[in-house]
Parts: C-alpha cells; sequence; structure tokens
C-alpha cells in the first residue's frame, strides 16, 4: 500500500479540520513548500494537497501557492478543492500538477466528469458520511451512495477513487475499514485511496492487511508526529 502525504490549505497556512468543519480549525506553524520538500526528501511519490477555500467556494484560491510546491519540489502533486470547470483542471495541469481531484463536480455534471476524464488524469473524490455522500466542501448532504459514485466515476474514466470518511477525518480514531474495502471491490482493478480518521501505524496496517487498498493519504498523523513516514512505508510495504 503506498503513502501520500497530504496537506490541507486555508489562507494559505497549512490546517486541519475536525470531521469537515471550518469551525473546527487546527493551524500547524509551517511552511507549505518547505513541508511538502521534506515529504519529497523521505522519499514521498505524491502528494495531496486541498484547497479548502476553493473547496468552499468554487473556485481555485490557492493556484499560486501551488505553482510554487511543485516548481520548488519537484514533487508529483495530485490536487483538489473547487475544480469545478475544465479551464480550472487545465489551470493547474498547466502548472504541472500531475492529477486533478474532482468532488463536487463529480456528483453534480457528469457530462463534465466525462469530458476531464478524457483531458486529464482524474481522481474523484467520494467524501461520505454514513455512507451517503456530501459535497461543497463537505458541507451539503446527498442521497448518493459513496459506492455508486466510485463505481460510475471509474466507468466514466477516473483512474483512482479517493475515499474519506468525513465522521472520522482529522480525528485520528482509525480508518473506516469495511467501507473502504466496500468501495474497492466496487472499482476492482482501478486505484482506492483511503483517507480520513488514520492516527497510528497500526491503523495503517488495519488498511494494508486487507490487500485490496492501493493507497492511503495521511495528514494530521504526520504533522503532530503520531507517524514517522518513511517508517510507515517500510511497513506498509
Amino acid at each position: 500500500m503506498k503513502l501520500y502525504p497530504a496537506m490541507d490549505l486555508l489562507g494559505g497556512r497549512v490546517v486541519r479540520l475536525h470531521k469537515g468543519d471550518y469551525a473546527q480549525v487546527t493551524e500547524y506553524p509551517v511552511d507549505p513548500v518547505a513541508l511538502v520538500a521534506d515529504y519529497v526528501s523521505q522519499g514521498a511519490t505524491r502528494v495531496h494537497i486541498v484547497d479548502l477555500d476553493g473547496a468552499r467556494e468554487g473556485r481555485a484560491t490557492q493556484a499560486e501557492l501551488i505553482a510554487r510546491v511543485v516548481r520548488e519540489t519537484g514533487a508529483s502533486v495530485q490536487v483538489g478543492g473547487g475544480i469545478r470547470s475544465l479551464a480550472q483542471a487545465e489551470a493547474y495541469v498547466s502548472l504541472g500538477v500531475e492529477r486533478v481531484v474532482l468532488g463536487t463536480a463529480a456528483v453534480r455534471d457528469k457530462a463534465f466528469l466525462r469530458e476531464a476524464c478524457r483531458a486529464f488524469s482524474v481522481v474523484v473524490a467520494v467524501d461520505a458520511r454514513d455512507g451517503l455522500v456530501t459535497t461543497h466542501g463537505w458541507t451539503e448532504a446527498t442521497t448518493v451512495r459513496a459506492v455508486d459514485l466510485a463505481a460510475e466515476s471509474v466507468a466514466l474514466g477516473a483512474c483512482a477513487v479517493l475515499y474519506t470518511d468525513v465522521a472520522r477525518d482529522g480525528t485520528g480514531v482509525g480508518p473506516n475499514v469495511a467501507a473502504t474495502v466496500a468501495i474497492a471491490r466496487a472499482v476492482d482493478g482501478h486505484e482506492v485511496i483511503a483517507s480520513g480518521g488514520v492516527g497510528s501505524l497500526e491503523h495503517l496496517l488495519s488498511l494494508a492487511r486487507e490487500g485490496v487498498i492501493a493507497s492511503c493519504v495521511l495528514g494530521k498523523a504526520l504533522l503532530e508526529g503520531r507517524i514517522d513516514y518513511a517508517a510507515a512505508v517500510a511497513a506498509c510495504a
């Protein structure tokens, strides 16, 4: 199982939300570019970046900072948050971003999702509470089942699915292994990236032992030193 360090940006600052709640923000006093450079020095093959302002507002707000990350660190980057048009996706790709992550747009506009998948490497973010998808930075509930969105997304050409149990994100209580496995089985043969709730090495191993989950993003646990990235990579190999 591969591990992708994650960095959430809010107003140019590195933060984490508790259960996706913008009112419960923890800020980390680190430089975003330096943070990614450190992950790359430890062997990170891909970094996951979320523009939280963009996710809520529906537009790319951190493009200049993300361009610096790509340019100054050489990292392979996948970016999500507010990408709801082909022009926004193209703008990120032109900056050197490897993959674009679509969430709200993947739910609301299937024609756009299909076109984006034809033009770019697209990861669909399946963000869910109690098995149902949420949109607009996790602030709006839908009646769409997470497994259905995942299956439909890969059928339309998505290269991977990023599954986040929103109720666990930023809590460190452990990932929703059963739900992540269900997503992996629904998109058999495509990459599923686990997210949400990972707070220890044992949590990572609980995902890796299933044998069907290709990768996992790590955010708060790395920022707070609860998981050592190099040791975790070795364990999950």
